[in-house]
């Protein structure tokens, strides 16, 4: 494994870790289809650097969990709209044998003809066009579809998700490509000024007094965020910030509200 490789994921989950160890922090997760750029390799060839395409991140994966792709196949997924799955958990068929997969992963069909595809596959499950932009009604929906999922860091399934990944997983099914971390969304889209109204699919900002934006939540109908704080979980959420319904208290301060479906 050489700088200069490239990979696909053709496992369900896999995380990504900020050093090169089992041990190490978790920063990110690929599902099945995140395709990537390998960066380096570690003196014992046991893990690679690589940073994946679709939002630049980058960090540490097991090299036994590495699948090699061509650079003409990688060019051909940066290429093609492939289609990206909509059910919390579906089968795909791969190399004959069944993977369950999760929602959000990206699998190699198309309506394109234009390219020939390395891998054979079958899929029948509910999935859409990864370029297909969908609207805010269809974004709440798909939020709704990770309640109760619970919180892990630098989760991106419905089995474990941290609220930049969840945030980033529900825009990407809808069609809408965000970074990965809050700092990094916190400067996406367009800000909203203080008169102006906030509607539901707007993305809410929160940090201590004083601190950098820590948490962010999709805003829903009815004063209503969606979020993770423990789990994926609707709150109330006020000019102040997210309350809880059940303890009155504040968890999150409101630091900024942004737009990023018009």
């Amino acid at each position: 494994m050489e700088a200069g490789e490239f990979g696909v994921c053709r496992l369900a989950v896999v995380p990504v870790r900020v050093d090169p160890r089992d041990t190490a922090e978790q920063v990110t997760q690929l599902l099945f289809g995140d395709h990537y750029e390998v960066l380096e390799s570690s003196p014992d060839a046991k893990w690679i650097r690589i940073r994946i395409y679709s939002d630049q991140c980058e960090g540490w994966l097991d090299a036994k969990q590495h699948h090699v792709i061509s650079k003409e196949y990688f060019d051909q997924i940066n290429q093609t709209d492939y289609k990206i799955t909509t059910d919390a958990a579906s089968t795909v068929l791969y190399k004959k044998s069944p993977l369950t997969i999760v929602m959000g992963s990206i699998v190699p069909i198309s309506n394109s003809e234009l390219f020939k595809i390395e891998e054979q596959f079958a899929f029948n499950g509910e999935s859409k066009g990864l370029g297909q932009r969908r609207d805010v009604d269809y974004l709440k929906s798909i939020a709704k579809k990770y309640l109760s999922s619970p919180g892990q860091w630098g989760g991106k399934s419905p089995f474990g998700i941290d609220s930049a990944g969840f945030v980033q997983m529900v825009f990407k099914i809808t069609g809408y490509q965000l970074q990965r971390t809050i700092k990094q969304q916190s400067l996406q889209g367009k800000k909203l000024k203080p008169e102006e109204e906030i509607r539901p699919g707007d993305l809410a900002f929160f940090a201590e007094k004083g601190s950098n934006v820590n948490h962010v939540g999709i805003i829903l109908d009815d004063e209503k965020i969606i979020h993770v704080y423990g789990q994926v979980r609707i709150d109330k959420f006020t000019e102040e910030g997210i309350l809880n319904p059940e303890t009155k208290i504040y968890t999150h301060l409101l630091h900024s509200v942004r737009r990023v479906i018009s």
